[in-house]
């Protein structure tokens, strides 16, 4: 039976058999997504590149226009580097915005994007400002605009192509000639050091099939688009690496081989010099890295790095990506898994010995930043609890231990944004049940300079919930398994009682659920669940990204979804052992995208475990997936139908017997809605109840159209007030 649900603000327009939302819930959830009340605020500030001070956005009082401010490390000092009276006097209304600033190396200029002028013109503007001189210059520029060295000449693109504005000249030069609309694109360009030369990436999807979707519009006579799918197993974009001179009479391409199946870049960028050109080059399959330097002059192309794995070496996430250079360019800073954890060395630009900088069974989570004068590599790790993060640094020599920088009084995430000089941080520090608050600190040492947000108002709020706090449990399922989960129970829970459990998952590795930081994993959302009878949890099996070391990211390698059903399972019942409380006569689950399809995975494969799925923008089908994402981990089903055929859950479909629901948009431009309706045919086919809703012409996130995030909450609310019910016994 195939229903679509629809919401009514009304309780008395509910069907009989739906439960109601009480109001309470209603109300929380509309402070959510309607009201943003639970919404922490951020603090953005973007260093200088001399690590003098920082710039920062904020609001006119009293006023819906923006001032953009600096702030002196040293001692605070306030100045407004642009107020809206110095573009009030060219016509702009106190609706304008600061979309966008682009700053020179030297600091000395800023280049500004600004919308507001005309509502009727959708194109920004763009302003050159001076802050030695104040002088405010209207200027063209355009998308993923950037400064030459000596602050003349501005770099953007246009339509695919690159263009040059000579800012002593007002002369526009086109420098790239072959962009082809949604087929030929130049981008991701790089000024060399002199100025003299852009390096820049070109994307050809000429092979890349096409497909179909619907324009919103006359609902009679619809429009048809189509669009560029690289499909698993099918041709994807072309690459390769170009240099052309600023006066757009020469391109040169690098030599780099371009295999049959194609490949990806990652870092592209000038190796210390305007001669040479930094390329990471990625396998299709991600199996395999190169950095490499070529040089434009000569065309040789020197392999500095390299690396294999039967399984991958760089994921989708890109931690591992990218070098930092050292020592004036002569040696660089990698990350690599390939001792089993991922790990910092020092390599040399001439291919010497490697030195392992960061020694010892723990993961380096990610970078941080360099102190270059003083010889420091600043990262990330959690040497003890993969759901923590903390600010460590160690000797880029490879002498000398780790140290850790983070104080041990504050368990939890902390984010760190240095300064060029290595001299300062922003630092936001947060834990599942802390509110972030950003502060400027002064380094190594740590000290606390002055309070940017605290999140005052949030923590009051939260406060006045009285809400249980996320719990954090270690879930041992034995052969040496550990993972890591959270619990949050309900308002007024009575360990003496039994209460329904509802899972929510991801488990795929793109991302861990289960991390000790604020907001994450849609923590508002499951508060609120909880405290209408239920156990919230989620746990992280092996497969997701967990600095838990390589084998256990690699668990997965060659199908998504058959471990992570099994380990997912194993983990409840672990957790219902020793807890009286938890009652796994009664179990829902759902989860997003690949949270999505382990929901779909959990239903079919472990039908006599979870009673009730809510599956939102699944991917039933992973052979009709996108290939830079799933190939990473799987392949192509030529050379790996096993592991496909187990990872898809329209396969296992046969086995549902509890209340099925299945969200998506019909506007997914990720994991299309075809993908899931081909699972729905196969529901009908078999003769299966299940309950589908889709939202017209929403994307992945499901937030297009007023409304629709409150609507969709609501409605997961409802059904799973109305198949799995909500409290003790």
């Amino acid at each position: 039976m195939l229903l679509n649900i629809a919401y009514s603000q009304s309780d008395s327009s509910q069907s009989n058999n739906q439960a109601a939302v009480p109001y309470k819930t209603k109300e929380r959830l509309k402070e959510i997504y309607d009201e943003n009340l639970f919404s922490p605020k951020s603090f953005r500030g973007t260093w200088l590149p001399d690590g003098s001070g920082y710039l920062v956005l904020e609001d006119e009082l009293g006023k819906a226009a923006e001032v953009l401010v600096f702030y002196a490390v040293s001692d605070g000092k306030r100045i407004e580097v642009i107020s809206p009276d110095k573009f009030r006097v060219h016509g702009y209304s106190d609706n304008f915005k600061i979309e966008n600033y682009v700053i020179s190396s030297d600091g000395d200029k800023i280049l500004l994007q600004l919308s507001g002028k005309d509502k009727k013109n959708s194109k920004p503007d763009y302003w050159m400002l001076d802050r030695k001189t104040g002088a405010l210059e209207k200027v063209t520029a355009g998308t993923n605009s950037s400064i030459s060295p000596d602050g003349k000449q501005i770099l953007y693109s246009d339509q695919g192509n690159l263009y040059i504005n000579d800012l002593t000249n007002d002369k526009i030069t086109q420098v790239t000639f072959d962009a082809v609309a949604e087929t030929i694109s130049n981008g991701r360009a790089v000024w060399s050091p002199d100025g003299s030369s852009i390096a820049f990436v070109q994307t050809n999807a000429s092979d890349v099939r096409k497909r179909s979707s619907l324009i919103p519009g006359d609902p009679t006579y619809p429009k048809v688009e189509e669009q560029r799918y690289a499909r698993v197993g099918g041709n994807i974009s072309v690459l390769r690496v170009g240099v052309v001179d600023t006066a757009g009479k020469e391109t040169k391409w690098l030599p780099i081989p371009i295999p049959k199946e194609g490949y990806y870049l990652g870092e592209v960028s000038w190796a210390g010099n305007s001669d040479e050109v930094l390329v990471e080059k990625r396998s299709r399959f991600r199996d395999e890295r190169q950095f490499l330097i070529a040089n434009i002059n000569s065309g040789k192309t020197t392999n500095i790095y390299q690396e294999s794995d039967p399984a991958w070496v760089v994921a989708s996430y890109g931690t591992n990506g990218g070098v930092d250079w050292v020592h004036n360019y002569s040696n660089f800073i990698v990350l690599t898994e390939k001792d089993g954890w991922r790990h910092a060395y020092l390599g040399s630009r001439e291919g010497k010995k490697e030195v392992l900088l960061t020694p010892g069974n723990y993961d380096v989570i990610g970078r941080v930043g360099l102190d270059e004068s003083k010889g420091w590599f600043y990262y990330y790790a959690s040497p003890d609890k993969g759901t923590q993060k903390y600010l460590y640094r160690v000797r880029f020599d490879g002498k000398g231990k780790a140290e850790r920088i983070t104080p041990t009084d504050r368990p939890g995430t902390h984010n760190y944004e240095m300064s060029p000089d290595g001299e300062w941080a922003f630092h936001t520090y947060s834990s599942a049940n802390t509110p972030p608050v950003t502060e400027l600190v002064k380094l190594p040492e740590h000290k606390v300079v002055r309070v940017l947000e605290d999140n005052s108002d949030l923590r009051e709020k939260i406060k006045s919930l009285d809400a249980q706090p996320k719990e954090f449990l270690r879930v041992d399922i034995g052969d040496g398994v550990v993972m890591d989960a959270w619990m949050i129970k309900p308002m007024d829970f009575d360990p003496s009682r039994k209460y329904p459990v509802f899972v929510y998952v991801y488990g795929e590795p793109h991302g861990q659920t289960v991390m000790d930081s604020w907001g994450h994993a849609m923590a508002d959302y499951h508060r609120v669940i909880a405290d209408l009878g239920y156990l919230v949890v989620s746990i992280d099996n092996r497969g997701t990204p967990c600095p838990k070391g390589a084998a256990w990211r690699r668990a997965v390698a060659g199908s998504l979804g058959p471990l992570s059903t099994e380990e997912q399972a194993a983990g409840l019942y672990e957790l219902e052992r020793g807890r009286p409380y938890v009652d796994l006569s009664r179990v829902g689950i759902w989860g997003w995208s690949g949270g999505g399809s382990n929901t779909l995975n959990a239903m079919f494969r472990k039908p006599d475990l979870y009673d009730v799925g809510i599956a939102v923008a699944p991917k039933p089908q992973p052979d009709l997936y996108n290939a830079w994402f799933q190939e990473i981990y799987m392949n192509t089903p030529e050379v790996n139908p096993e592991g496909y055929r187990e990872s898809a859950p329209i396969n296992f479909a046969e086995g549902l017997k509890g209340d099925l629901l299945i969200i998506h948009g019909t506007g997914e431009t990720n994991t299309h809605i075809e993908i899931t309706e081909g699972l729905v045919d196969r529901l009908i086919e078999m003769g299966k109840t299940f309950d589908y809703m889709a939202y017209p012409n929403r994307n992945h996130g499901l937030m297009e159209g007023k409304g629709t995030p409150l609507h969709m909450r609501l409605l997961m609310v409802r059904y799973l007030l109305t198949h799995l019910p909500p409290g003790p016994q």
